[in-house]
C-alpha cells in the first residue's frame, strides 16, 4: 500500500459513501472499489461492511484507519521538514472557483500544496464556475477550476482532474412541478425548467432538449451559478439539470427537498479541471501549484 491508497481509504473511512469519495478523490466509484479490494486482499481481512445503502467499517478497517492517520501525518510532517531545508515560495496566489468546488475538489489539492509551500498566501473567490476561463484570461484569478467549454481559448491551458456526471433534479415536496415530472411520460414542454445562463451545463441542458425532441422549452428562470439553481428546484420553481457533485454538495436541508429523476439518457459528463493562461505556466508559483495537480485516469 503507498500513501495515495491510504489517503483513499481515509477519506471513505470518514465519509462512508464511495460516491462522494471517488468525486473528492477524482477517480471512478469503480477504481476506488477496485483499490479498495487490493487493499482487502493485500490484508487478507475485509475493510468495509457494504450494501446498496450503506458503508460501515469492520473491526480491521477501524485498525488500519488509525495505522493510516499516523502515516499520513508523519509523511506530511516529513514534507514540510524537507520543504524548510529547501528555499521557500512566497506571494500570492489566486484562485476562482465555484462555491461547490471549494467543498469537492480544491481542498485535496491546497492541503498537499500548503504543506509544500506554506508561505504562499491563497486568496480564493467564488462565484458561477462558467466565468472561471474568462476571470483567468482577464487575469483577475491565476488559476481557475472549471468545466471545459467546448472551444478552449488557444492562450488557455486546461488540465483535467475529473470528470462531471450530471442529474435531472425535480423538487421532492408535494407540488405541481413534482406531480408533473414523475409522470411515466412527462410532458416536458408543459414542465418549468430553471437553466444555467451559459457554460457546459448549459450546452448540456441544450442537447437534452434537442435529443426530446423540445422545441419550445418553457423557462421559468435563467440563473447564474449552479448552486442557486439546487435551490430555486428545491423552493418547486421548476426542474433542472445540474452536476451531480453540486447535488451532493448541497445542506441537508436543501438536498432532502431533491428528487433526482432517471431522463438523462445521452447526455455526457463534463471534464472539469483547472486552467491558466498558457504564458504564466513558467511563473514559480503556477508552476508550483500545476506539478501538484491529479492526473485524471481517463
Amino acid at each position: 500500500m503507498d500513501i495515495r491508497e491510504l489517503r483513499l481509504f481515509l477519506h471513505l473511512a470518514e465519509s462512508c459513501h464511495f460516491g462522494k469519495t471517488a468525486a473528492a478523490m477524482y477517480i471512478s466509484p469503480s477504481t476506488l472499489s477496485r483499490q479498495i479490494q487490493r487493499l482487502e486482499e493485500s490484508l487478507g481481512h475485509q475493510l468495509f461492511l457494504r450494501d446498496n445503502r450503506t458503508v460501515q467499517l469492520t473491526a480491521a478497517g477501524e485498525q488500519l484507519k488509525k495505522f493510516a492517520q499516523e502515516t499520513v501525518l508523519q509523511y506530511q510532517q516529513l514534507q514540510h521538514a524537507l520543504n524548510h531545508q529547501s528555499p521557500s515560495l512566497t506571494g500570492e496566489l489566486r484562485l476562482f472557483c465555484s462555491v461547490t468546488a471549494a467543498y469537492s475538489h480544491l481542498p485535496q489539492i491546497l492541503d498537499q500544496f500548503r504543506a509544500e509551500h506554506p508561505q504562499v498566501e491563497i486568496k480564493l473567490t467564488t462565484g458561477d464556475a462558467a466565468d472561471a476561463v474568462e476571470k483567468v484570461q482577464s487575469q483577475e484569478a491565476d488559476l481557475g477550476i472549471a468545466g471545459k467549454p467546448e472551444k478552449l481559448p488557444e492562450n488557455v491551458r486546461f488540465h483535467q482532474i475529473g470528470e462531471i456526471p450530471l442529474s435531472l433534479i425535480a423538487p421532492a415536496l408535494p407540488c405541481q412541478v413534482r406531480q408533473q415530472a414523475v409522470q411515466p411520460v412527462p410532458d416536458w414542454e408543459n414542465i418549468p425548467f430553471i437553466i444555467p445562463e451559459h457554460g457546459p451545463s448549459r450546452k448540456r441542458i441544450d442537447l437534452w432538449f434537442k435529443t426530446h425532441r423540445i422545441q419550445d422549452p418553457q423557462i421559468y428562470a435563467t440563473v447564474s451559478g449552479h448552486e442557486a439553481i439546487v435551490s430555486m428546484v428545491a423552493l418547486g420553481c421548476g426542474i433542472a439539470l445540474i452536476p451531480n457533485v453540486v447535488v451532493e454538495n448541497s445542506p441537508d436541508a436543501i438536498r432532502s427537498r431533491i428528487l433526482q429523476l432517471d431522463n438523462i439518457s445521452m447526455v455526457a459528463p463534463f471534464e472539469l479541471g483547472v486552467c491558466t493562461l498558457n504564458k504564466r505556466l513558467h511563473e514559480p508559483l503556477i508552476r508550483a501549484f500545476w506539478q501538484l495537480l491529479p492526473r485524471h485516469p481517463g
